[in-house]
Order: C-alpha cells, then structure tokens, then sequence
C-alpha cells in the first residue's frame, strides 16, 4: 500500500490535450461554452431533483424547438433516456420493432431487455433504416398470447450507420406506426448532426411528423454528459418521472444537467458544433476517396465514415490513431468526427492512411 504521505492529492492533467482521434465522439472534451454554464449554474444552493431554476428554463428552451407541449426528463445517459422512453411506452407485454443495427439492440448491454422488461423485434436493414415495409416483418400478431406485442416503433436519427432519414421517410413511418395502433421513439443521440445535414429545425422531423418521444442526446454534441427524454405527445407515455426514478436515472443536482443542455439549445451551440462535425466528416471522406484500396461503405450524411479495408493496414493505423472495427471479419472500419475535429487532424489522418496503404 502506498504511503499516505507520498500520494499526491491536488488535480493534475493526465494525457495530452492535443491528441484527437476518429473513433467515437464521446471522446472529445466538452466545449467551453458549456464548462461555462457549468460554473454559472455553480454556487449557492437550488432545489434538488429538477426544481431548480435551470431545468424550469430549459422546459422553456425546448418548447422553442419541439413546441408548447414537449416536457423534458433529463437523465445520465443516452441507455438511460432510451431505455425509460421505451419502458414509459410499452406493457409489460410489449415489444419494441427496430432495426437489426439499431443502438438499442447492439449497444446497451441489454438494457432495453434485461432492465427495461423489453421484447425487441429486430429487422435488417441495408443502411440502418426501417421503412413501413420492413417494420411491416414484425408488425403482427397483437391478439397472439404467445407472442410479444409490437406496441412501439423505435428509430434512429442519424442511424447508426451515418445516413440520415429524411422528414418524409420518417413521417411514413409514423403514419405506417400510428395506423397500427404503436407509437414511435426516435433516438436522438446524434440528432443535432441530422438537423445539420438536413438543414432543417428538429421540429420538422420529430413532433411535426408524428414521432412520439425522443431521446435527445447532448454528450455527442459537446456535453460532459446528460441527455433527456422529451415528450412530444403526451398520450404516448405514462408514469415518466416515476419510471425515470426506478431506473436510476433522476440526478439530485439536475441543474447541471439541465444548464449544459440549456447551453446547447438556447443559442446555436448545438448546430455550430453539429455542422463543423459533420463538415470535418465530408473532408475525412473526400480524403479517403482519393486513396486507392479503400472503399466507403455508405453515404456520409453526418459525422461518420464507414470504410473497408485491408485488416492489417487497419491495425497499423489504428497505432496512430484511434478509431475502431465495425466489422472486423470483412474490414470495415468508422471513423467518427467530433465538433473539435480540426481540418489539420482529418489531413494528418488521411496521410497515415495513405502512407499505410503503401506498406
């Protein structure tokens, strides 16, 4: 055991804050105008567990984006505000239909299933979206005991796979939803990324089009952490601060929670940040296009590029610099920009690669 006498206790920095890399934007820092709010919001004392003055405003600023009946819950964690959203949605007999791919299914842990209580009702899909057509795979036997009950459409917006529904496709489904009795979520860990693509307000593909409850996701985007589950119709919901509890998702000091989100959203913080990630993406992609061997795998609509190439060029670069396989087996790879992505990182990256590539 160490001495007590020889550990140093006062803050220190740890890594080297010049070092970026491609493989999640929940890598980056946060953005400074953030770290900002946090220290306004700091000091003398606020009402626990979301009575504060912070959370009370950003009801405020959210209706500004998804209008006068959307409530916020903000929560930890994007699995938080997912698997909640979903729980707040569904029997304890219900099933939720999402694609194959969907974060849901591949990235929680189980959550959704073994903490939530949920029967996911998965479909392939070749880029990541669900169409009525392929919910339609798994949208049956509601009067079947034997079978779980499809009660919620979940969709993710931008995908997993880095394209982006557009507002039409997403009303599609929730008419196709809705017309079967179900209700949609929308995952919106990356949302701000897919307004930025679209250039459209989030409103036009969410509350406008029919979409239910969102999960909208701020640590993505430039927050240390904290999303929130966003009511758009209240009728699609119950018990939601009860649930939120349950899940171990209700923060005591939810200001500063609520004032990172509030300084997201009440300026244009969340677009600047989305556009610059997305626009770092388009010039990573330009880059790789040029270098032979390398193949990019789908449309890069927002922040992501997914590629495929050779295994071992793979793993030297990943030497230096960070990023991860998505399919190790056939070589594909994501490269993830983030908002303090800088054009010298993605030049930098691009010439690793293709001095690789050479090997």
């Amino acid at each position: 055991m160490a001495d007590p006498a020889t550990v140093r206790t006062d803050a220190r920095r740890h890594h080297d804050p010049r070092v970026r890399g491609f493989a999640s934007d929940n890598y980056a820092g946060t953005h400074p105008e953030i770290l900002a709010a946090i220290a306004l919001a700091n000091g003398g004392h606020q009402i626990a567990y979301g009575e504060d003055e912070y959370t009370g405003h950003l009801q405020r600023v959210m209706h500004s984006h998804f209008g006068p009946t959307a409530e916020a819950f903000p929560v930890f964690n994007g699995t938080g505000a997912n698997v909640v959203s979903l729980q707040a949605m569904t029997d304890r007999w219900g099933a939720v239909i999402c694609a194959e791919s969907a974060h849901i299914n591949v990235d929680e842990g189980g959550a959704p299933e073994r903490v939530g209580g949920l029967k996911l009702l998965t479909v392939p899909t070749p880029d990541g979206k669900l169409t009525p057509e392929l919910i339609d795979r798994q949208a049956y036997g509601w009067d079947d005991e034997h079978r779980a009950m499809p009660q919620v459409v979940s969709i993710t917006q931008n995908t997993e796979l880095g394209t982006v529904y557009t507002p039409d496709e997403i009303r599609a489904i929730c008419d196709h939803a809705h017309g079967h009795g179900m209700k949609v979520h929308l995952d919106g860990a990356r949302i701000a990324n897919a307004a930025a693509s679209l250039d459209v307000p989030m409103r036009t593909f969410t509350n406008t089009v029919g979409v239910d409850v969102l999960s909208f996701g701020g640590t993505k985007n430039g927050a240390i952490f904290g999303e929130a589950v966003v009511v758009l119709n209240p009728d699609a919901v119950r018990a939601m601060k009860h649930l939120r509890k349950l899940s171990m998702q209700l923060a005591s000091k939810m200001r500063f929670v609520s004032v990172q989100l509030e300084a997201l959203l009440a300026g244009d913080l969340w677009l600047r940040n989305a556009r610059h990630a997305n626009a770092m993406a388009q010039r990573l992609a330009g880059g790789v296009r040029a270098v032979d061997g390398v193949e990019i795998l789908h449309p890069v609509q927002a922040n992501a590029v997914f590629a495929r190439l050779p295994h071992e060029v793979s793993e030297r670069l990943q030497k230096r610099f960070r990023f991860y396989f998505w399919d190790e087996a056939a070589g594909d790879v994501r490269w993830m920009c983030s908002f303090d992505t800088t054009e010298d990182d993605v030049d930098a990256f691009v010439l690793a690669l293709k001095d690789e590539m050479t090997k």
